[in-house]
């Protein structure tokens, strides 16, 4: 479950924003929230949690259980696994979404629209296109049967919505590559929240995926569940500060002037980096290439292959294919017609409610970079140099495209950026699970006591979720 968190930017004074999370009973919402953010526990509050019946039934590690052993916790094979959905109320039945559909789409679109997230005031809520429904759930490899929908029975009205993506992940520590699957787009209606369909939701994604002898996962949350493999921190860098005044996105510190907050989020109109261009078809192998090398950094990971590269980084796998409205990549090529470094985001505008003056914000979120830079022996100031050149450059080559903030988690090597190029911290934070696997807890940026960003070091994390 990639449980991207509204705009929240606490840097600049904003008041807290909250997921609205259809995956967890209500009975448990304000301790999970007192997870999120680190707060301590009381000791019913720890009783609570210790008696979360839907998690100790399922394949993961309980919460603060000492890891001795990497590896799965359930071997099976798939003819252990039932052929047949797991039973809904007698109101409801399954469906296999058909997202090539035009009108199936829709059905999807409209429900993660007035129901997916948005903030605890109501002001912002994702406004996904086919576009990034086709870019973030038919990667290579994808399977119709991984589109699991609950219907009303009596109208046919699409009331509940999981998808599974296939995904390799890899341990660099001990090379273990693991076949899994990205768990995304969980959503109940919000008028079903009481009824117990997101614990069923699933089970029967795990079923399917299962079937296809698949045992593994990875889910992020921005609650805590048993049981964080890593946690990372969300940053946000304004690039339209007036804009995100005027949504009550950022606020005015007292100590600043609207000009003076305008005048220190402001970028050049060009960039920086001598050979610096968008991405094509032609520079696949060489990306894959440096991406493979660069994302042994760090020891969680997406191992990709060069298909994947096509589609994850050009959002096509054929040379042919349009250029993409959701992600954007761009490389740097030197004088010898070499790749250096890259980097890419992806676009995920918000709807504004209730605004007079906007109706729209736009967001993207930073996804994958690498720089040869990092492998220059003696060389990490270098590298840290590079890396905040390359991120300047992400942001002013996102203001082409509408964007009015930009974010980034403190996973990857983010954190060494994070700071000079003013991103400040936000409300939300983002856990890692690893379903029916255990593996010693990967840092993620942020200080485990403070939850602050921290400067001096990289993050384990290497894969970015959707």
């Amino acid at each position: 479950m990639s449980d991207k968190v509204p705009p929240g930017d606490s840097s600049s004074g904003s008041s807290n924003k909250e997921v609205a999370s259809s995956s967890i009973p209500k009975s448990i919402e304000e301790l999970l929230k007192l997870l999120s953010t680190g707060e301590e526990l009381t000791e019913s509050q720890k009783k609570e949690m210790k008696d979360y019946k839907f998690w100790k039934t399922q394949p993961v590690p309980k919460l603060n259980e000492k890891i001795l052993k990497e590896g799965p916790i359930e071997t099976k094979k798939p003819e252990d696994i039932p052929d047949t959905p797991f039973p809904l109320l007698k109101d409801f039945e399954w469906t296999t979404v058909d997202i090539d559909e035009k009108d199936q789409l829709q059905e999807v679109y409209e429900l993660l629209y007035e129901n997916y997230v948005e903030d605890q005031d109501a002001t912002f809520r994702f406004n996904y296109s086919p576009e990034f429904f086709n870019w973030s759930l038919k990667c290579p490899g994808w399977k119709k049967e991984w589109h699991a929908g609950v219907r009303v029975k009596s109208t046919g009205k699409l009331c509940a919505f999981i998808a599974a993506t296939p995904i390799t992940l890899k341990l660099t520590k001990s090379q273990t590559i693991i076949p899994s699957v990205e768990i995304n787009f969980l959503c109940i209606h919000k008028k079903l929240r009481s009824k117990r369909l997101a614990p069923v939701l699933i089970k029967e994604i795990t079923r399917r995926v299962n079937k296809c002898d698949i045992w593994q996962a990875l889910y992020t949350a921005g609650v805590v569940l048993p049981s964080p493999v890593s946690t990372c921190r969300y940053t946000h860098r304004p690039l339209n500060w007036s804009k995100l005044n005027d949504v009550e996105f950022s606020h005015l510190p007292s100590d600043q002037t609207k000009s003076s907050m305008v005048a220190k989020y402001a970028l050049p109109n060009t960039t920086n980096t001598k050979g610096l261009r968008p991405m094509e078809w032609e520079d696949v192998d060489q990306v894959y290439d440096l991406l493979v090398k660069f994302e042994e950094r760090f020891e969680l990971i997406q191992s990709f292959d060069k298909e994947e590269v096509a589609h994850w980084f050009l959002g096509r796998t054929t040379k042919e294919g349009e250029s993409s409205t959701v992600i954007k990549t761009y490389v740097v090529e030197n004088d010898e017609g070499k790749i250096t470094d890259f980097f890419s985001y992806y676009l995920l505008p918000f709807t504004v409610l209730n605004n007079p003056k906007h109706s729209e914000l736009g967001i993207a979120y930073l996804y994958y970079y690498a720089s040869e830079s990092a492998f220059v022996e003696g060389g990490e100031s270098k590298y840290k140099a590079r890396l905040v050149s390359l991120m300047n450059d992400a942001l002013i080559t996102s203001k082409k495209f509408g964007v009015d903030v930009f974010n980034c988690l403190s996973a990857q090597d983010n954190s060494f950026f994070i700071e000079k190029c003013k991103f400040g911290s936000g409300d939300g934070f983002l856990n890692y699970y690893l379903f029916n696997y255990k593996t010693w807890p990967i840092y993620g940026g942020i200080d485990p006591i403070t939850k602050e960003v921290t400067s001096d070091k990289g993050s384990g994390i290497g894969v970015v979720m959707k």
